[in-house]
């Protein structure tokens, strides 16, 4: 069976005339594919089609880190034609997963050919506009995925530190306040009058005044001087404690001289027991906020549409992407906005979106920060997510909210985020999302109507 005769059993090309063919295999040549050999790899540029005459070849994206399958293709279907047909470079990878042969198709041999024939059109816009659905449907669900695993590593990492912070100190604390129990006791019950304030001072985490490092070592230097001329033991253990509490030697003055041992052992106990309980109550709050906002961030057991605080949201959102935000400044300016009728997961969604995009545009571009703001302006809610990253280059803001559009390198986008983030605003919600873009600033703008999603 020569070139023609098989390009004829191909579904595509049925009812191509036998002009047709001959035409379409001018410059056409058949390939062998070992197994396990890429016939293109993403982010190539797109020259030739292909049509497989044996084997099965499968079509790979790599997605944030890892492969996902899109399809797996076999004799008579056609790959490759996306890329043509877009002018846009290989959106994914072509693998032989076993050994398999195809015949090429130049991309001006197809060009001609479906400038002649609209059956050959019609078949080829059928067969690309079902596998842009696959692909989407099949991307979409792995960019939340991926979405998911990237929120729950920040989450891991916000969440460890209160939590070893608040074991580490229950662990500890226990000793701590037996010692304070105990150098209490010696006491009685009534502490010498010089002995309570110092006592209340140094059980007080809340008011520790703020010093210095060089302030505070030069007074915990010259505390722990005054200890040891005093005859206190191991001063070096007691002077940062009673520092910490804002206790220097000339508090320490008033206390009577027989007794001045046991203060300073009963102060230190006091402070260090206070402070572990501190941070047991700190660390324990800040676990709480952290689980409150992924809740909120996730509207948990609640209707798909409710009243959303947008404000809240944000703030969620931005909690939650702490660990990534890192120490770029994020700047709010809120002016005073309604709550909405809105489905709020999926707003989340979006300013997940424009934040991440926001951090990476600033990390790569040499920026410092992000600002957002919010406003009413008649019927609408609006919200911008601004960097002051490169900005986008004029030729690519035109096809930045298009499905498998990214500039990012293979393997670090989808190009569904903004495609995602378009369809909730736009479809769902009945919105308007643009952007302006100049070098050093790039403002994404949402428009919400108050009135809440069309019905």
């Amino acid at each position: 069976m020569n070139v023609i005769e098989r390009l004829a059993t191909v579904p595509l090309f049925a009812g191509l005339t036998y002009d047709d063919l001959e035409r379409l295999c001018r410059g056409s040549r058949e390939i062998d594919i070992v197994k396990g050999a890429q016939l293109f790899a993403e982010g190539d540029p797109g020259g030739e089609a292909f049509v497989i005459t044996s084997g099965e070849i499968e079509i790979i994206k790599q997605s944030v880190g890892r492969d996902v399958l899109l399809a797996v293709r076999h004799e008579g279907d056609v790959i490759g034609e996306m890329s043509l047909l877009e002018d846009a470079p290989r959106m994914a990878t072509a693998r032989a997963r076993t050994a398999a042969s195809a015949i090429t198709i130049p991309r001006d041999r197809l060009d001609e050919l479906l400038d002649t024939s609209q059956t050959a059109m019609r078949a080829l816009f059928e067969v690309l506009l079902a596998r842009r659905r696959q692909n989407e449907a099949s991307l979409q669900q792995s960019e939340r995925m991926a979405q998911l695993g990237t929120l729950t590593a920040g989450l891991a990492h916000e969440l460890n530190n209160p939590a070893s912070a608040v074991q580490r100190a229950a662990v500890a604390l226990e000793a701590a306040v037996d010692a304070y129990a105990t150098r209490r006791a010696a006491f009685g019950r009534e502490l010498p009058a010089a002995v309570a304030p110092l006592l209340a001072q140094a059980s007080d985490p809340t008011a520790r005044p703020h010093l210095d490092p060089i302030a505070r070592s030069d007074a915990e230097t010259a505390l722990e001087e005054w200890l040891e001329a005093s005859g206190i033991a191991e001063p070096w253990g007691c002077a940062p404690t009673l520092v910490g509490a804002g206790i220097d030697h000339t508090a320490l003055a008033t206390a009577p001289d027989a007794e001045l041992a046991d203060v300073v052992a009963l102060l230190v106990a006091a402070g260090n027991a206070h402070d572990l309980l501190f941070q047991v109550v700190e660390g324990s709050r800040r676990v709480f906020e952290i689980v409150s906002a992924l809740k909120s961030y996730s509207f948990l057991d609640r209707a798909p549409v409710q009243q959303v605080d947008l404000v809240r949201g944000i703030e969620d959102t931005l909690l939650i992407m702490h660990t990534k935000i890192g120490d770029i400044a994020v700047m709010r300016q809120f002016e005073e906005i309604p709550e909405i009728p809105a489905y709020g997961s999926e707003l989340n969604q979006v300013w997940t979106n424009l934040i991440d995009n926001a951090v990476d545009a600033v990390r790569t571009g040499g920026g410092s920060s992000i600002t957002i703001r919010t406003r009413v302006e008649s019927e609408w809610v609006i919200i911008d997510v601004e960097d002051d990253g490169p900005g986008i280059p004029p030729e690519v803001k035109p096809r930045i909210f298009d499905s498998f559009f990214t500039t990012k390198a293979p393997g670090k986008g989808t190009g569904l985020g903004l495609d995602i983030t378009y369809g909730i605003v736009v479809n769902r919600h009945g919105g308007d999302i643009t952007v302006d873009s100049v070098p050093g600033r790039t403002t994404f703008r949402v428009a919400l109507p108050i009135a809440g999603p069309p019905s």
